[in-house]
């Protein structure tokens, strides 16, 4: 049994959660095999290795294939956000989704929670029940082979325990299906109630909703690395450049040391 540390000094996405585990050890083509479970067609996964600051890290790219041919990399574009090309799903779509899938029970559930908690964040800033909230930038196929992805790793590493750092906010405004909206997204500051969290004054969205959900639904608490005989470490790079700073997600991964938590 493993516990997992995420260092989200430039914020947390999908794909970087996905990148962070490739890079830390994590079975790419077995990721992409169980990945293969589910019942999504047209589009493939692809890894590669780049340096943000001169710091290597693996990015991963969900690549669809449109109904006219053509091959385009969805997710977060250079805002930070999903610019998704698919339907806008409900929260009992992506649940059958998941659920119609020969994945193994622990993952499924785990990513089900992760959308679950989405649709709950959306509903209340919406002020509709969850049932209802149609999940644009989180219901295409990249955020959902981002999210089952991230649960598969966790269980592939044999990852039991998560904990994080506080999480950087950004400032601004994005472009979304709902419009023009300030940062952070207000889906995802609502997932970061309750989390520690810091101001930056970097222009853009450091952590999405995809990765503010992850966060919500599998980390057990966040503050300073967590008692632990450090094993593997993982750098998941985001897509944009960031001139503070690298845009990586640090993954530290290691055996428990005892009962000791972050605080």
């Amino acid at each position: 049994m493993s516990i997992a540390y995420f260092d989200c000094f430039s914020g947390i996405s999908g794909d970087m959660i996905l990148g962070a585990l490739v890079d830390a050890g994590l079975d790419f083509d077995k990721l992409v095999g169980e990945l293969g479970k589910m019942p999504l067609e047209d589009y493939r996964l692809t890894r590669k290795t780049v340096t943000r600051q001169l710091i290597a890290g693996t990015k991963i790219d969900v690549v669809v294939r449109t109904s006219g041919g053509e091959e385009i990399i969805e997710g977060p574009g250079e805002e930070g956000h999903s610019h998704d090309h698919g339907e806008a799903r409900h929260l009992d779509d992506l649940t059958s989704i998941i659920e119609d899938s020969a994945l193994d029970a622990g993952v499924k559930h785990q990513a089900i929670e992760v959308f679950d908690q989405l649709a709950t964040a959306e509903s209340k800033v919406h002020g509709i029940s969850k049932q209802e909230v149609h999940l644009h930038e989180v219901s295409g196929v990249d955020a959902i082979v981002d999210v089952v992805g991230a649960c598969i790793g966790l269980a592939l590493l044999d990852i039991r325990r998560v904990y994080a750092s506080a999480l950087p906010m950004g400032r601004g405004f994005i472009h979304c299906a709902h419009g023009v909206m300030p940062v952070p997204a207000p889906g995802a500051l609502e997932l970061m109630r309750d989390m520690p969290v810091y101001h930056t004054g970097i222009e853009g969205e450091l952590v999405t909703p995809t990765g503010a959900a992850f966060l919500k639904a599998t980390a057990e608490a966040h503050g300073v690395v967590p008692g632990m005989v450090l094993k593997k470490i993982g750098y998941g790079a985001g897509t944009k450049e960031i001139p503070a700073h690298p845009n990586l997600l640090r993954v530290c991964i290691g055996d428990p040391l005892d009962q000791t938590r972050p605080h």
